[in-house]
């Protein structure tokens, strides 16, 4: 018997980008299946792009309460066997709820499974190009028992995301790694949770600088240091392999050797020689964007890249600083998540059946 699949999708000013999301949805081919949207306190027209596409609506909020509480909330009005988490801002394909169905129906034993962005994201700009082929190829070449989970595109067996708890709500009451932390849980729990390397979605998302900044630092790094710290040690895995720490570590090197150039001549020597490990270290990944976007494309990746290596490192620094001071707590509630408590919802309000 083929399972019901409820794919939710949080949302918060979805426009455009959320009325594509939905349009590819109603594409999907297999059936049984629900869409379920959260309106998680939007301003914009985002309730009416939702009626318009005919999906079980969530809605009422008084405020924003972030993705976390907006999964959770779906997941207790959803009537399927298996919830599959999607963003706003990604497009499925025709056949990707289906895919969910067969890979969860094939593994019994498996208790959750999640996807990666193609290698085609819709933003044309440079820095949406290289943001999205890092994703990609960070989950492609990763391992298939996976340690973390991925909420952009990733799905779960109902009765085991109801056994852990859901999504940490309190914690995490804005976009942050929410995700990531409920895959340490199922691990932990003994749950067995799968990177699909053929479960692919295009992300439509325009990065800018500053967005990138605020999101791997704030939202991200400094979050994931407390959870890394609070467990006890990172897994060797995406974006925290052994290659990856070698190369933060390189990258911190080459800030030294800056730092030398007016004292020394030998300075050139020795930073022409990090350098050169730094893209000994990353070739395979310059090489597959040399691959996809051409030379020129890899070449101006590279300082990127190694810039993302030093706030990355500079993060975990400080996290650890914090969390050594018994500080961390402190800057969770007050710089990571809005400082007010969300009010109590038991029972959601479905406005669309």
């Amino acid at each position: 018997m083929k399972p019901m699949i409820s794919v939710i999708v949080p949302v918060h000013n979805g426009g455009a980008l959320f009325d594509r999301c939905l349009t590819a949805l109603q594409q999907t081919l297999y059936q049984p299946w629900e869409c379920i949207v959260v309106e998680d306190g939007s301003t914009d027209n985002t309730v009416e792009i939702a009626y318009n596409h005919g999906v079980r609506l969530v809605s009422g909020l008084k405020r924003r309460l972030g993705p976390a509480q907006a999964r959770n909330i779906g997941a207790q009005v959803a009537r399927g066997d298996i919830l599959f988490f999607v963003d706003a801002d990604v497009l499925v394909q025709p056949g990707t709820v289906g895919h969910v169905a067969a890979t969860m129906q094939a593994n019994p034993g498996m208790a959750a499974c999640f996807g990666s962005y193609d290698d085609q994201p819709l933003a044309p700009n440079f820095l949406s190009q290289y943001r999205n082929l890092l994703h990609h190829y960070v989950h492609q070449t990763s391992k298939i028992e996976a340690s973390t989970f991925w909420s952009g595109c990733g799905a779960i067996r109902r009765p085991v995301f109801l056994a852990v708890g859901g999504f940490n709500e309190r914690l995490y009451e804005r976009p942050s790694v929410e995700d990531i932390e409920l895959g340490y849980r199922l691990q932990a729990a003994g749950y067995r949770v799968q990177l699909e390397k053929l479960l692919q979605v295009k992300h439509m998302k325009r990065w800018t600088p500053r967005q990138m900044l605020i999101t791997d630092v704030r939202d991200r790094a400094l979050p994931w240091t407390h959870l890394i710290l609070q467990g006890g040690g990172a897994p060797n895995d995406l974006n925290l392999n052994f290659s990856q720490r070698l190369s933060t570590a390189v990258a911190f090197s080459t800030l030294f050797g800056l730092f030398l150039l007016p004292f020394t001549a030998w300075a050139w020597l020795l930073l022409a020689l990090l350098l050169g490990l730094l893209v000994w270290l990353n070739w395979p990944f310059y090489d597959f964007l040399w691959q996809k976007r051409g030379l020129r494309f890899a070449l101006m990746s590279m300082p990127w890249h190694w810039l993302y290596f030093i706030y990355s490192g500079a993060s975990f620094v400080v996290g650890l600083v914090l969390f050594r001071l018994g500080r961390m707590e402190q800057v969770m509630a007050h710089g990571i998540r809005p400082l007010a408590t969300p009010p109590p919802v038991s029972k959601p309000q479905t406005t669309v059946e």
